[in-house]
């Protein structure tokens, strides 16, 4: 018995792997698409492209899965047709969520979005019900800076910074991207991710892991691009 609990482990941590490895593959085909649609597939003058590229590389994606990310955000195939959602909704504790991304079939996806809502005891809410309680910002990720540049990103517009593992997110006024883009490319910060996303007005604490475990769920759909919680 000892032995098939063995396997069973083994068993149940591949399929985990497995599963991470497909959310990666999921986020960055999602950097690829966006990257070509805001900026074509010259791989020259997309730099955006260039960098999701690398990231699939180090992550050891397929070369096709590339390939069929860049066809997508092209529009090349019926592949390519991809219709953006935002989703409101509700998680326990009445944690706020914002869920945004693309896809092939928006029926399927809500679908899935709405089975791990109710395994985790969330619900999808009614349009303008969640929004309120963030506003719109654009939002950087980058790696750690001195003092002496942090002070720049402020006077460059940025209005919150957070330390979130082993970078930062920094929150600033959407009429000031591309202010503080272009500071950062000046001064070689190397920007790894930018949106124009959704910062919480208001925030909540959480007792238990029960918001984690749903926003893993959340963010382990594939056509789910980005997650914003008042946690």
């Amino acid at each position: 018995m000892s032995g098939h609990s063995h396997f069973k482990n083994i068993k149940r941590k591949k399929e985990a792997a497995d599963q991470k490895k497909a959310a990666v593959f999921s986020k960055i085909s999602h950097l690829i698409i966006d990257s070509v649609k805001e900026k074509g597939k010259d791989l020259q003058s997309n730099s955006s492209l260039r960098i999701a590229i690398e990231k699939a590389k180090e992550a050891d994606m397929p070369k096709e899965n590339i390939e069929r990310a860049i066809r997508r955000g092209a529009g090349e195939g019926d592949e390519g047709k991809l219709e953006s959602f935002i989703f409101e909704a509700y998680g326990p504790g009445d944690v706020a969520f914002i869920i945004e991304g693309s896809t092939d079939n928006k029926n399927r996806t809500l679908g899935e979005i709405k089975e791990v809502l109710k395994k985790h005891n969330g619900k999808l809410a009614t349009p303008g019900s969640v929004k309120w309680i963030f506003e719109q910002k654009g939002i950087f990720e980058i790696e750690f800076i001195d003092e002496t540049l942090s002070l720049g990103v402020i006077e460059n517009g940025a209005e919150d910074i957070e330390e979130v593992d082993a970078f930062l997110v920094i929150y600033v006024d959407p009429i000031n991207i591309e202010r503080l883009k272009s500071f950062f490319l000046k001064k070689n910060i190397n920007i790894l991710s930018s949106t124009l996303g959704w910062k919480p007005k208001i925030k909540i604490s959480v007792k238990d892991n029960s918001c984690q475990t749903l926003t893993e769920n959340l963010q382990n759909i594939e056509a789910v691009e980005n997650l914003y919680a008042n946690i």
